[in-house]
């Protein structure tokens, strides 16, 4: 089952700056670039830190500095944040820390002028004559802060973030009265992070209910295995994938044996049980029985074994 376990952003190209966006893509995060402004030859940041900034303090997801041409970048992609868990809790702003840029813009003349925020900016290219300053209040301390919506998210249980879906008009502009200098300012417009969902599965044995023996070996609820399956329509017309299985198991004792399907893509699924080959059973609720995983969300569906027998050949 495809499973959307990353941070994803998109920047996209603005008539006068960029915007940043953001869509779900497995096991890579992603920054996209359509054609950008004729007048920028090259957009260049640095970003030292991604992380989530809530009510205990910040959840880093990444610290690993990644510096990214984004004129250059365009319908290309390169990887910010992999696979980060985000402990249950709730988060108020996504925040990207930019700890240098530069942007290489077209002259009156035809000739290209660079501004950076430094004259010793790693990210520059070799050889290269700065003209004047860029300049990114705050971005290199507290970042550049993605409100997200309402009060904020609530996360249950460990997720992981999956899709980042907001605009950030993040413009490149002459600073009025100095003609050496330019300012990056970024415009919020609005926000919205999706993180991963999951569901606890078990599954008990009904009372009078006994289970046969097959094949000259006693059959346990252990031998069953718990499957989830997306009911949501491909907009592509592509198949559904395959149902994801997970054996069951007692770690407690107690009887109830039980599956956690991690990580999951908001959306609509079926819960189900495999037997072994050769037995039938039901349940209560039955199966497939529907489930809709939320964002952030960490759900429990239980189900009884009402009854179980061998199939009769």
């Amino acid at each position: 089952m495809k499973r959307l376990q990353i941070l994803t952003l998109g920047l996209f190209a603005l008539a006068f700056g960029l915007v940043t966006t953001g869509c779900g893509n497995q096991n890579s995060v992603t920054i996209k670039l359509t054609d950008a402004p004729g007048d920028f030859k090259a957009a260049v940041v640095t970003i030292s830190e991604v992380y989530l900034q809530g009510a205990e303090g910040r959840v880093v997801l990444s610290n690993e500095a990644t510096t990214t041409n984004l004129v250059t970048l365009a319908n290309d992609t390169k990887d910010i944040v992999k696979d980060a868990i985000v402990p249950a809790g709730k988060y108020s702003e996504l925040r990207f820390v930019i700890s240098g840029a530069y942007i290489e813009v077209e002259q009156e003349d035809g000739s290209t002028a660079i501004f950076a925020t430094s004259n010793d900016y790693a990210g520059l290219p070799e050889g290269a004559t700065v003209s004047g300053i860029l300049q990114t209040p705050s971005f290199s301390t507290s970042g550049v802060k993605v409100k997200l919506d309402g009060d904020g998210v609530e996360v249950q249980g460990e997720q992981k973030v999956i899709l980042v879906d907001f605009d950030v008009s993040q413009s490149f502009g002459k600073d009025r009265g100095q003609g050496d200098k330019w300012v990056m300012k970024p415009v919020i417009k609005g926000g919205e992070m999706v993180f991963s969902g999951s569901v606890n599965v078990t599954l008990a044995q009904g009372e009078g209910v006994s289970l046969p023996t097959l094949n000259g070996t006693p059959v346990t609820l252990g031998a069953f295995r718990a499957t989830l399956k997306s009911t949501e329509t491909d907009p592509d017309g592509a198949s559904a994938p395959a149902a994801e299985e997970i054996a069951l198991t007692d770690l407690n004792g107690d009887g109830v044996f039980e599956a956690s399907f991690k990580f999951l893509v908001p959306g609509n699924y079926e819960v189900s049980f495999v037997a072994p080959e050769g037995l039938s059973f039901t349940t209560n609720p039955g199966i497939p029985a529907p489930v809709t995983i939320g964002s952030g969300t960490d759900q429990s569906k239980a189900f009884v074994l009402t009854s179980a027998s061998i199939t009769v050949r």
